[in-house]
């Protein structure tokens, strides 16, 4: 039989324990200091809904849709609202833009549409150049592309007897950088650097190019409606005083898969074509039109979680 432990024996027995137990503790500290620093490793937060839809008002947004998606747009403008009761105050007369936008990658669209005035197709691409993001990879502003082609489909879209009309006469131009950052979840705000080419013009005396300089923005005031708004400023119309400068504001609602604006624009035109470079109303005249922009987004491609 094996002889019970004494006192002495014990006490050797708890003293080496307890200096295992302290040797082993430094280790264990160690340990989980280094998985504390990988878990605290900074990541790069890529900033999202600084707009909810590609587009402002009439202009681009610095947002993008998704890859696999696909946006089906509705813009309608009716008329002046200083026409009077005889007019409905505009809402006897419409126009309105169809379009068909789609998510390729991340940072890259395109989209076509087709206008009921000057019965125009246009389509555009957009890349997004840089993305606003924070953490590891601090980037303080968006950076988007966009370029478009519009053709005039009118029976005669000159308008000047004598004109031969080609298709290349047809054909307008514009290209677009928007330099875009959204502030905190409530505001965002976006510059827009514009050039506009028409194949043809009117006269000799009217620019071929356009320059022009948007200013747009998004303040959010409810979980689920945001004020909005966009100005653009063009530099070299010609004559000066034939025209206003393009301004819109607005309400955007999202109603779950929708986003529903609301809003009052001076111009007609529904792409930078057509709103930099016809004439626009003036606001203090009542020359204004009230309208909505009505967008649905579909899922066409199943998304990689």
């Amino acid at each position: 039989m094996p002889e019970p432990p004494t006192t002495k024996t014990m006490k050797y027995s708890i003293i080496t324990a307890s200096l295992l137990l302290l040797l082993a503790t430094p280790g264990l500290a160690q340990d989980n200091d280094l998985m504390n620093l990988l878990d605290d490793e900074p990541v790069t937060e890529r900033i999202t809904n600084a707009f909810k839809s590609p587009r402002v008002i009439n202009t681009h947004s610095m947002e993008m849709l998704q890859p696999g998606t696909m946006d089906f747009r509705i813009l309608h403008r009716f008329g002046e609202v200083n026409q009077g009761g005889y007019e409905l105050w505009g809402l006897d007369q419409a126009s309105m833009r169809m379009g068909f936008d789609f998510g390729i990658t991340r940072n890259f669209m395109g989209g076509v549409g087709r206008s009921t005035s000057k019965k125009e197709i246009d389509g555009f691409l957009k890349y997004r150049i840089l993305w606003q993001s924070k953490g590891a990879k601090n980037m303080p502003v968006s950076l988007v592309w966009v370029s478009g082609m519009t053709i005039n489909g009118l029976k005669e879209p000159i308008g000047i007897e004598g004109v031969e009309v080609t298709f290349s006469r047809r054909l307008g131009y514009y290209h677009e950088l928007i330099i875009g950052r959204k502030f905190n979840d409530r505001i965002t705000v976006q510059l827009s650097p514009t050039l506009v080419h028409n194949n043809i013009v009117a006269n000799e005396l009217v620019p071929n190019d356009l320059f022009a300089l948007g200013f747009g923005g998004r303040v959010k005031f409810t979980q689920r409606m945001a004020f909005v708004w966009d100005y653009t400023y063009v530099f070299n119309r010609f004559p000066p005083n034939i025209s206003y400068n393009p301004l819109s504001i607005g309400v955007d609602i999202e109603t779950g898969g929708h986003v529903f604006q609301l809003h009052f624009s001076n111009s007609a035109g529904m792409n930078e074509r057509a709103f930099i470079t016809e004439a626009n109303g003036n606001w203090l005249k009542g020359e204004i039109r009230f309208g909505f922009n009505l967008s649905r987004v579909f899922q066409l491609v199943k998304r990689e979680i």
